[in-house]
């Protein structure tokens, strides 16, 4: 009987059968290769790199325009005709999607600091297709519909660049490890010198990024202007329906210094606040007058107006996710607002002496007050009794005759123009979209005398960013948030961010020569046996009486039998 003893002594290696396995299906130990990755597979790695690339782009610029998720609704509304939160099924399946693509692509990585073949599964290669394909369309549809959200990224970079750079070094530098390790093990020259240029090359970009970072939060703080003013826009239009009373006066209780408004004419002459065309997103219309809910909001008089509900459908859609922070005799009071007129904001105003921003949509052609909607709205004005400085007046059709009626009225503009323009036509106020000006423009403006309000500003960071660069005001639909905003969420001088820069890459640059030199010290006396080789060969170490043993016993066991005489 032939007694066998145990050639090969295997470890288990629980942590490499879980990155081979979960990124290629490769469990078991013979499954794995130490062998070069296939072409095939190097495309797929890059479509992967790619595909993480792209998202990454795309998650960031879902998390900062977040400033601007009620706006992107409104473009949906408009387009389809129904009310509702777009943006949680894009955050939802851009983070999963994000978590993903990460998720395979740090696996990847690991199979290259192990030494293992990189060999995607066909299903991971179907979801990282689709998430590709589905991230392609997202942004082709973005760009179509609401391009010029896009500006949202350099502005952004303006607050985070500086800490974003922090974070890109600090990644690149512990991704020498891997390079290292991957020269160390190269046995051709030209792949070592490849690898260690184009890293180099990389991590060279990065050490000299800052030097193309400009941020207006980057400054000296007694060069800080005075805080902003904050408007409200359409009112606390977060905590309460806009453009209704108690939308109003929510906003007054967050020390607002104005309220904007947008102003349409009834069929009777009545100004009255209206945001949409229709009545149909922001009034029961549907309910009380079924027939006419599609019709312009200008086409319904006075009297139809007052019997409408303009607060319910904050309390049902809750746009701003905010109805359960409202105590229940809050609720009672929306539900009951009704559609407000512009003589009632007017004698709010003045009697808290805040400053009203008109924005007046004219009525359409059929409509009786299509001639004579900018008298009607100055004569409401006077009948209210409100001082005329108190009013910002930024319609720009009959402006001459306007300065006549109302010679006291703060005449702005929605139009961007040159200084020199607006001084011409004694406009001293510029009112825009917060991407319309730069922070040079911006600087500009101040210095000409023409103050500049800039829309919707509801970020924190972006309040910060926008009172670093100068602006004078700002118009928001959250001052309960920017109400919390005393000082810049953060300022740094020149020569503190220099010295923050130059640590960071001497920083960065110590450690990876560090890690060079440790990986080739490393490396420097290994054979270049795979795992299961090296296992082997310490299973298999034994001294010269042992193996004759081993060999005695692997050729039979038991006595020798005794040879005849003769034979």
């Amino acid at each position: 009987m032939v007694k066998h003893q145990p050639l090969q002594v295997y470890e288990r290696q629980l942590c490499l059968s879980c990155i081979t396995g979960i990124y290629g299906c490769r469990w078991k130990r013979y499954q794995r290769s130490h062998d070069d990755t296939t072409k095939w597979e190097l495309l797929w790695s890059l479509i992967l790199l790619f595909t993480f690339c792209l998202l990454l782009v795309w998650f960031y610029f879902w998390w900062e325009a977040h400033n601007d998720y009620n706006e992107f609704n409104w473009f949906l509304y408009n387009r389809y005709g129904e009310w509702s939160d777009g943006t949680v099924p894009i955050l939802a399946t851009t983070a999963a999607g994000f978590t993903y693509i990460a998720f395979l692509t740090v696996l990847a990585l690991c199979h290259i600091a192990v030494g293992q073949q990189l060999n995607l599964h066909w299903l991971h290669k179907i979801g990282v297709t689709a998430a590709l394909l589905t991230t392609i369309v997202g942004v082709i549809s973005v760009n179509e519909t609401w391009g010029q959200e896009w500006d949202i990224i350099p502005i952004s970079l303006q607050a985070t660049g500086p800490f974003l750079h922090i974070g890109a070094l600090a990644t690149v530098t512990a991704l020498s490890w891997i390079v290292a390790g991957q020269v160390a093990r190269a046995e051709k020259t030209v792949f070592q010198v490849v690898v260690v240029v184009l890293y180099l090359s990389v991590l060279l970009g990065l050490y000299v990024v800052p030097l193309y970072i400009t941020s207006p939060c980057i400054m000296d703080p007694e060069n800080l202007k005075q805080r902003p003013d904050v408007i409200g826009q359409r009112g606390a239009s977060m905590l309460a329906p806009e453009n209704t009373m108690v939308s109003f006066q929510r906003a007054l209780e967050m020390n607002v210094t104005g309220l904007e408004v947008d102003v349409t004419i009834s069929m009777d002459g009545v100004p009255f606040l209206m945001h949409d065309r229709t009545l149909q997103r922001t009034t029961d219309v549907e309910k009380v007058f079924p027939d006419r809910q599609m019709d312009d909001a200008s086409f319904f008089n006075w009297t139809d107006l007052q019997q409408l509900n303009a607060g319910q459908w904050f309390l049902t859609d809750d746009p701003f996710w905010t109805v359960h922070t409202l105590f229940p005799k809050q609720r009672h009071q929306i539900a009951n607002q009704s559609v407000c007129s512009l003589e009632q904001l007017l004698k709010l105003a003045s009697y808290n002496n805040s400053t009203v921003v008109i924005r007046l949509r004219r009525p359409p052609l059929a409509h009786p007050c299509f001639h004579s909607w900018i008298n009607d709205t100055l004569q409401t004005m006077q009948q209210s009794g409100i001082q005329q400085s108190l009013v910002i007046w930024t319609p720009d059709d009959d402006r001459m005759q306007v300065k006549k009626t109302a010679p006291g009225l703060i005449q702005a503009s929605l139009e961007k123009r040159s200084p020199q323009s607006l001084h011409q036509d004694g406009i001293s106020r510029l009112v825009l979209r917060y991407n319309q000006a730069s922070a040079q423009e911006i600087r500009d403006f101040s210095q000409n005398n023409i103050k500049l309000t800039l829309f919707s500003v509801n970020e924190p960071w972006l309040y910060s960013v926008l009172w670093c660069s100068g602006v004078s005001s700002v118009s928001s639909e959250a001052p309960h948030i920017l109400k919390k905003v005393p000082y810049p969420i953060w300022l740094m001088r020149p020569k503190e961010y220099c010295m923050l820069w130059v640590s960071a890459d001497l920083l960065s640059f110590a450690v990876v020569i560090g890690i060079f030199i440790f990986q080739k010290y490393r490396t420097s006396g290994m054979r270049s046996y795979n795992p299961e080789q090296i296992m082997l060969s310490a299973a298999v170490r034994r001294s010269s009486r042992d193996i004759n043993v081993m060999k005695e016993k692997l050729i039979f066991s038991g006595k020798v039998p005794r040879l005849r005489p003769g034979t």
